[in-house]
């Protein structure tokens, strides 16, 4: 790996004491540059230990060949660039140097000096790219490390790493399942990043998001010219991914007649275009996502059995908020340092311990996608350097909309709606009973019994 700001380490391989120092000299004037003279293949050899990026070496010496050289250096490290400099000028040498993994190959005249600088800064340029990719890919690495992604130690959680661990040792499929805001998608890309997949594309499609009427071709590419607005030959989703991961959010939404087109691409790893007779193949790793049963769907006709089957793979539930409650403070903090370093520089925030009671109280209908907003605004609403309750707030609507979110017991409904308002009206009892036209003891036994918390009575 390496920076703009280290020394780029050269060794420099010429018998010719005059013209060994000459070369040393032009590359000293670089600061950049670290240089290393040798007169001898073997002294070059005895100190490859030293993993220099480049060497340039004469064609012929007293003791090797260039050719010979370069394979030995190739077979010490594939890395190391070499840069050859003779005074050969027969075509077929060069040609046969560049064959076995010379980087430049220059004779001795009187441009020698500026063709040697230009090899060492192209291959300087490569070098800090090669860096920067490596870098990113680090930092990718460890943004989708899964302890990173799904923050939390509660049971369903560890289970979710278990799965994710096994997804990642395998190819297999995967489905991922869960209400909108568990983490759905990250989890996908935390897959992907982490298998032999990695340093292919990962792509990914919200069904949902297309009309049905586009999606065939945003999966499967068109010619140009196959319908009215095909101005251009486009490749599809499924091509994008070759080699990589098609990740297919809300596969649920899917419409029946793309079904069967999409089953037949699974079971024969090959795609055609729309407009187009060439079949060609495909080979990626599909990951689905989706809130709705899709067992449920498939007994209702909504969905292929076959395709449900040939989807399923390995399946990862994704628990919401509310059934991971001991999770929810461990998240907020981690959500709060990373806007504070993203948004805040050197400013960091903490909850007052009312603050932290009034998150845990919340059902979050957003999962955790609600708690990052909740979390962000605030800490832009606050005073100083702590989170005070009144700077915690939730959208009314969208925990009215929650109670009916999914089905469930009659009991359960009510303990949500008494527990959303004596969120709204901050733990009073008697308030919350004449608003909902209920005995206040009714709520006092819920409390009793242990089926609400609040923190004062």
């Amino acid at each position: 790996m390496q920076s703009k700001s280290s020394p780029i380490k050269i060794f420099i391989l010429e018998d010719n004491d005059f013209y060994r120092e000459l070369i040393k000299y032009n590359l000293s004037l670089i600061p950049d540059y670290e240089v290393h003279t040798f007169g001898t293949g073997r002294e070059l050899l005895d100190n490859l230990h030293k993993n220099p990026h480049i060497v340039t070496l004469d064609f012929v010496l007293p003791d090797y060949t260039g050719d010979e050289l370069i394979q030995k250096i190739k077979n010490y490290n594939n890395n190391i660039h070499v840069i050859v400099i003779s005074e050969q000028r027969d075509i077929r040498t060069a040609v046969e140097m560049l064959r076995k993994g010379a980087f430049e190959y220059i004779t001795k005249d009187e441009e020698t000096r500026d063709h040697l600088l230009h090899a060492i800064n192209k291959i300087v340029d490569k070098l800090v790219l090669q860096s920067e990719v490596a870098l990113l890919r680090k930092e990718l690495d460890k943004k989708y490390e899964f302890e990173n992604i799904v923050q939390g130690r509660s049971e369903s959680i560890k289970k979710v790493y278990d799965l994710m661990t096994k997804a990642v040792n395998s190819n297999i499929n995967v489905s991922i399942s869960g209400e909108s805001g568990t983490g759905k998608e990250v989890v996908a890309k935390a897959i992907h990043y982490h298998s032999t997949k990695k340093n292919k594309p990962f792509v990914a499609v919200n069904v949902a998001a297309i009309p049905k009427d586009l999606l065939e071709s945003e999966l499967f590419g068109h010619e140009k010219g196959s319908f009215t607005g095909a101005t251009a030959t486009r490749i599809g989703k499924f091509e994008e991914a070759d080699g990589g991961t098609l990740f297919l959010d809300e596969i649920g939404e899917l419409d029946i007649s793309l079904q069967a087109k999409l089953l037949r691409v699974l079971q024969e790893k090959e795609i055609t275009r729309i407009g187009s007779n060439k079949v060609i193949k495909i080979n990626c790793r599909i990951i689905i996502a989706t809130h709705k049963n899709l067992l449920e769907e498939v007994k209702k006709n909504n969905f292929r059995e076959d395709l449900y089957y040939r989807l399923m793979g390995l399946p990862i539930h994704m628990p919401s908020l509310r059934d991971r409650s001991s999770d929810i403070l461990i998240i907020a903090k981690t959500l709060l340092d990373s806007f504070c370093r993203e948004n805040m520089g050197t400013t960091k925030l903490s909850f007052t311990p009312d603050a932290q009671e009034k998150l845990l109280k919340h059902y979050y209908p957003g999962n955790i996608r609600e708690l990052k907003a909740v979390i962000e605004l605030a800490a832009v609403l606050c005073n100083g350097h702590l989170i005070e309750p009144h700077d915690i707030r939730f959208e009314s609507a969208a925990s009215i909309n929650a109670l009916t979110y999914e089905e469930t017991t009659l009991e359960e409904y009510t303990m949500k709606i008494i527990k959303y308002f004596l969120e709204k009206y901050n733990d009073n009892v008697v308030t919350v009973a004449k608003k909902l036209d209920v005995g206040k003891s009714t709520i006092y036994r819920y409390i009793k019994e242990k089926k609400l918390n609040i923190a004062k009575v």
